[in-house]
């Protein structure tokens, strides 16, 4: 039982699509895609420094060309997929839900009306390591914060006001071994968000919609959906709302996963499962030369 996830803001660092570019097609396609929504992403993903690329309006579809273009050159039929955030629109693709042109659009739009709301008020996320997550949660709450992404495997993600962030830095939760800023421009995934979700819900109400061809799980509850309108209401709600990436993983216990593939740019999602579903073999797709132990592990666990 294979499942085949997307990764987040924050795995993009500078010229990581360059290996990518190499493979036969994909210039062309980066360059239709770029032409698509007005946004060079092979500049983007090759010559541009970690401060540009961290722009959410360039980072959001930096990341889904990536993760398409991965999969693409992967072929994989898995039996699940998922991704963490953004991610979720790569997934929403990689299941047949929207067409992978269409994908790019929505997450343009995405990535720009959260770089709006995300210019009102100075905000910013930290990722917490270590401590009882409900502790946690409850420092969070104290301070004003938000528990905007629970990743499960001894992690959560505090989203807020730059003021918020910098007092939790002297003030950390009891257990917290660290705290992390992380490479986004906003407080993703919490109310200050809000202006972004009417935005993203007049796009989606133009896309073609097909229900998935193979298990959705979504970030909202780690429920599986089985339908592309519930998927597509799912994902732009999400923006103003945490992400449940410990509920997706408890729901691949659940369904037997036995191997994780994470698409490009893979590492953070591969990480959280190695420490939280053991047994599971993983794999991150970081360069095309990641891709023949991918397949290896597809033709020993998709379909089992």
């Amino acid at each position: 039982m294979l499942v085949l996830v997307a990764p987040g803001q924050g795995a993009q660092t500078p010229g990581f699509l360059t290996p990518w570019l190499d493979l036969p097609g994909a210039t062309d396609r980066i360059a239709g895609w770029s032409d698509a929504i007005g946004l060079d992403l092979a500049h983007y993903g090759t010559k541009a420094d970690a401060d540009e690329i961290r722009d959410t309006a360039v980072a959001q579809p930096l990341l889904v060309a990536a993760g398409l273009l991965s999969a693409a050159a992967l072929d994989a039929s898995p039996n699940v997929v998922a991704g963490h955030s953004v991610g979720e629109i790569t997934a929403a693709a990689f299941s047949g839900v929207i067409g992978d042109e269409a994908a790019l659009r929505l997450v343009r739009t995405r990535g720009l009306a959260m770089a709006e709301a995300a210019a009102v008020t100075e905000t910013g996320m930290a990722a917490l390591l270590g401590g009882d997550p409900e502790v946690t949660i409850q420092h969070l709450e104290k301070l004003g914060l938000t528990p905007a992404n629970v990743n499960g495997a001894g992690q959560i993600v505090a989203a807020g006001t730059a003021a918020q962030i910098a007092a939790l830095a002297d003030d950390k939760p009891e257990g917290v071994r660290r705290v992390v800023p992380l490479k986004v421009a906003g407080a993703f995934h919490t109310h200050h968000m809000a202006p972004a979700v009417e935005r993203l819900r007049e796009a989606a109400a133009a896309l073609e919609i097909s229900d998935p061809a193979v298990t959705y799980v979504s970030n909202a509850d780690g429920r599986t959906v089985a339908t592309g309108a519930e998927v597509i209401s799912r994902l732009v709600g999400q923006v103003a709302n945490p992400v449940r990436w410990d509920l997706c993983m408890e729901t691949f216990k659940e369904l037997g996963v036995t191997a994780l593939i994470e698409a490009c740019p893979g590492g953070t999602l591969t990480g959280l499962a190695k420490r939280a579903l053991p047994g599971v073999q993983t794999l991150a797709l970081k360069t095309p030369d990641d891709l023949d132990a991918a397949r290896a592990l597809i033709a020993e666990h998709a379909g089992n």
